[in-house]
């Protein structure tokens, strides 16, 4: 049988001999980690060095004194200036399985053999078609989206997802979208986004409508709003996009029963329906929040990116694109599509999905340590506990941002990082991985409750 060059260089087992000693060898220094460290006076210094050049030449500081020097061990991270935490946020969501998984980096590592660093749209590789195929495997199981288009990160995914909507509903501009929504920092993702922080100085265009979130008071005043707004607007609607769960909009999640009747009328109005998953991606219990939800039959795009090493944005037949209109010079590493595609195994075949699966597991755990502090000794300091699976966000003592901000900093002081999220109230969020522990969540409820009493 014929083979190429690069089969045979993928299946030597001269190299397979040579990364399983290559991931031998990292694991040696990755196993010394043993839990939570604190920094080491002789290198703390030079780490402090470090962290300002790193503000100074992007012209601001970093929000933790946080430069990693390269090693970890599942969901701890050790520090350049010696120090270990426990890492809750995870790059904000791209390290599922933690830090120096062995599995992780010998797929990287073989995806670097490759004789290219970045794969295009122009030139790809077999990684190209192995994770487009993939994605598309995964997304067609209860949904009708058949097409996938790679992209480097989530921003430029949603930038696709926005311009197919477009077109297909004849240059149609306006998108309705939830408020506290976060879609991204392009000038038109930034637009989305409902956080006038994130956009101090650019202009208005006012292409965005504003629909209320889930509030079980009032479950019928979202779908009235979205009425009232087509309505004014008619069809210069394109698309409603929206977060199957908030996420810097504070983790707020809703039902089936919620979400039914606004894609329901979407579909009347011809409006495209947009799930936007790149933070809710394999985090929910199940690859995709829509199937969590049972809502995949009305989602005609949908992005996703962090957990997967890469963007993607994926369409239905309906909604494939006009030639020329999607493009890109970059479409992502060797490295991080090998990567992402041994995480999509480990997922699939481990025992991490489904009801019963490792993530719901975590999530009940770790909801069920937050509310075990709120109801004991940080009585009422660590309200409203939940999210969907893998996300998980709580509200911390007042609910202010002054309080959130010093508890954010002394947890991460103690060894806890996790991130904000949210306003009115400002919550504390958690983008747990999926290898975490009892023992872990032990660790962490420790020092939460060490810090809550302290900024308490």
């Amino acid at each position: 049988m014929a083979t190429t060059l690069g089969q045979e260089l993928q299946s030597s087992g001269k190299i397979d001999s040579l990364l399983d000693n290559l991931v031998e060898q990292a694991l040696v220094y990755s196993q010394r980690i043993t839990g939570v460290k604190p920094p080491d006076p002789a290198l703390e210094g030079e780490a402090k060095k470090a962290v300002d050049e790193i503000g100074a030449v992007r012209s601001r500081p970093l929000y933790y004194n946080y430069v990693g020097s390269g090693v970890g061990r599942g969901p701890y991270v050790e520090l350049n200036d010696g120090s270990v935490k426990l890492d809750l946020i995870n790059g904000i969501g791209i390290h599922l399985f933690g830090h120096s998984h062995p599995r992780v980096i010998r797929a990287a590592l073989r995806g670097a053999l490759s004789d290219i660093v970045q794969q295009g749209n122009l030139q790809p590789n077999g990684e190209y078609l192995e994770y487009s195929r993939k994605l598309g495997q995964l997304a067609g199981k209860n949904s009708r989206l058949k097409y996938t288009w790679l992209a480097t990160c989530g921003t430029m995914a949603n930038e696709n997802a926005l311009k197919i909507a477009r077109q297909k509903n004849r240059g149609a501009r306006m998108v309705v979208t939830f408020k506290n929504a976060f879609a991204g920092r392009s000038t038109m993702m930034t637009e989305i986004t409902d956080n006038m922080a994130f956009k101090v100085g650019m202009p208005d265009y006012n292409e965005v409508l504003r629909l209320p979130f889930y509030d079980a008071k009032a479950p019928d005043k979202t779908l009235i709003a979205l009425k009232e707004h087509v309505a004014k607007h008619g069809k210069n609607i394109a698309v409603f996009a929206f977060e199957p769960m908030l996420g810097e909009g504070g983790y707020r999640a809703a039902n089936n029963a919620f979400y039914v009747p606004l894609l329901e009328f979407c579909k009347a109005q011809g409006i495209a329906v947009w799930a936007d998953e790149i933070q809710t991606f394999t985090r929910t219990g199940n690859f995709f929040a829509f199937e969590t939800l049972c809502i995949g039959q009305y989602v005609d795009i949908c992005t996703v990116a962090k957990t997967g090493q890469n963007g993607a944005t994926l369409f239905t037949e309906e909604f494939k694109p006009d030639p020329g209109l999607l493009g890109g010079t970059f479409s992502g590493s060797s490295a991080a599509l090998r990567a992402g595609l041994e995480i999509f195994r480990m997922l699939e075949e481990d025992g991490y999905m489904g009801p019963s699966g490792k993530v719901m597991q975590i999530h009940n755990d770790f909801v069920g340590m937050l509310n075990d502090l709120n109801e004991t000794s940080c009585k009422g300091l660590l309200r409203e506990a939940g999210g969907m699976g893998l996300m998980v966000a709580v509200t911390p003592l007042d609910g202010s941002k002054d309080k959130q901000g010093q508890l954010l900093k002394s947890l991460f002081k103690s060894g806890l990082i996790c991130f904000g999220c949210g306003s009115d109230p400002f919550r504390i969020r958690f983008l747990l991985p999926a290898i975490l522990t009892s023992a872990d969540i032990a660790v962490a409820k420790k020092i939460l409750e060490k810090s809550i009493l302290e900024c308490a």
